[in-house]
């Protein structure tokens, strides 16, 4: 009987898992690379900028880079770093993208890295998703959608990946 029962209950764990983890995560691969969770944060109507957020591993042998990418939702993309500078935290373009080390991962989050979708056609709202192209220097191009989570989201899914940063909302575009 318990066998049973133990069996009943692992087959509706798998399935209850099965159903939730599309609502939490996507990936895609590209060659060496797969691409982790595409997703940015809801705006409000009058927001003219928003971050993007992901993660990318490369299982190569060789390093890979980030070019650029393309968000439908806005006029321009830029690979942006965030770095703190005598004790103020500021934001600058990476014009020559952002190597994925051979082995290695590399995650873009708030706070941090991040893509800076630029001149917002409207605002983002929270359950969209937003297609983009991610533009590899060695692995080439991959179509991706962009999961619109929460205004006050943190991470993947919702998780705490770190301290958050507001500048993306409706904040003007500062350097």
């Amino acid at each position: 009987m318990f066998r049973h029962l133990s069996a009943a209950i692992a087959a509706s764990l798998f399935a209850f898992a099965a159903l939730a983890a599309p609502a939490f995560a996507h990936s895609y691969t590209l060659g060496d690379l797969k691409i982790g969770h595409p997703w940015t944060r809801a705006t409000p109507p009058a927001a003219r900028v928003a971050g993007g957020y992901l993660t990318v591993e490369n299982s190569g042998a060789r390093a890979d880079r980030l070019l650029s990418a393309t968000f439908t939702g806005s006029n321009a993309v830029e690979v942006h770093e965030m770095a703190m500078d005598g004790g103020v935290m500021k934001m600058r373009e990476l014009p020559k993208g952002l190597e994925i080390p051979p082995g290695g991962r590399v995650e873009l989050k708030p706070g941090g890295l991040h893509l800076m979708f630029i001149d917002l056609k409207s605002g983002l709202k929270e359950g969209e998703n937003i297609k983009g192209v991610l533009v590899f220097e060695r692995a080439g191009r991959i179509e991706v959608d962009f999961k619109v989570e929460a205004l006050a989201a943190r991470g993947a899914g919702g998780h705490d990946h770190g301290h958050g940063h507001q500048g993306h909302g409706a904040a003007p575009k500062t350097h």
